[in-house]
């Protein structure tokens, strides 16, 4: 039980992190409050870490380099999605890359049926039309893509290098990419004393402590438990979006939010069920997917 309520916990702290970031948009932009969370997670991360740069070979360095891109895009085109299609439904679509990891290379009818449920999702939560934003549309989708390459990039780098070094230097290298943000934005003024307060928070509540929190979680919970009960986010982004950002959503939009999450429980499951099998091949993610914190 107690398992249970520090996942709710953290899962809301990522997403009311991420409501606390949009208040900034208006004033640094999405690319502003994801420079200042990198900035956040980099100062946290590598004194904890304190990896060895010099000592990474080309082996090492290069499966980095690119989760630390995966980390910089991730972030600017969820935030920026956030901005434009809202909380829930950015959310909902970056949950897709998971999804797609979890159901690679898969020809069961459950995943079959968990695949059609989640295409049913998106078109209901984004209701093509002339007023579509498919841009904000792009961009979650995008940041759903990011994911799935963080799953797959996590595991390599986790496989060449020990421990917290592998997130500390990405983040470290997200960190650099986003330098010319910030100081674009000094130079110009933009960095006011709320929006800044406010992406700290972000990176505070969305980085820090959801990271913290499921090293913690993981000592109580199986790691398929949690990864299935990852699917909630999509939910509590919702609640965000609506409780502290005034977004609300219609029933048909909350139906497309509940039939991505039973995709992705669905598909949860089915891991689950072929990792627990010794008859069965091992699936791409044996585990459930850890939800990038940096």
């Amino acid at each position: 039980m107690k398992g249970i309520v520090a996942m709710i916990a953290s899962g809301a702290s990522n997403q009311v992190g991420a409501a606390l970031g949009a208040h900034a948009f208006g004033a640094i932009g999405p690319a502003g409050v994801v420079a200042v969370r990198q900035f956040v997670a980099a100062a946290v991360l590598l004194p904890v870490a304190r990896p060895n740069l010099r000592r990474f070979t080309w082996r090492q360095w290069w499966p980095t380099l690119l989760l630390g891109l995966v980390f910089a895009t991730m972030n600017l085109s969820l935030y920026t999605a956030i901005d434009r299609i809202g909380l829930g439904l950015a959310v909902t679509l970056e949950f897709l890359g998971p999804l797609a990891v979890a159901l690679a290379g898969s020809r069961t009818r459950i995943d079959l049926l968990c695949a059609v449920g989640a295409g049913a999702g998106v078109y209901v939560l984004v209701q093509p039309g002339p007023s579509s934003d498919f841009l904000g549309v792009g961009t979650g989708l995008l940041a759903a893509a990011c994911w799935a390459s963080y799953i797959v990039l996590n595991r390599l780098v986790g496989a060449r290098l020990p421990g917290l070094q592998a997130p500390a230097a990405a983040t470290s290298v997200s960190a650099l990419l986003y330098l010319p943000v910030a100081v674009g934005l000094a130079v110009a003024g933009r960095l006011d004393g709320a929006a800044i307060g406010f992406a700290v928070g972000a990176g505070l509540l969305s980085s820090v402590i959801p990271y913290a929190a499921d090293l913690l979680i993981l000592r109580r919970v199986p790691t398929q438990f949690f990864g299935l009960f990852m699917s909630v986010h999509p939910v509590l982004a919702a609640l965000a979006g609506l409780l502290l950002l005034g977004q609300v959503l219609g029933l048909g939009q909350w139906i497309g939010i509940a039939l991505v999450v039973l995709a992705n429980a669905g598909a949860a499951t089915r891991r689950r069920a072929v990792v627990s099998s010794p008859a069965l091949p091992s699936p791409p993610i044996a585990d459930g997917p850890a939800r990038p914190r940096c």
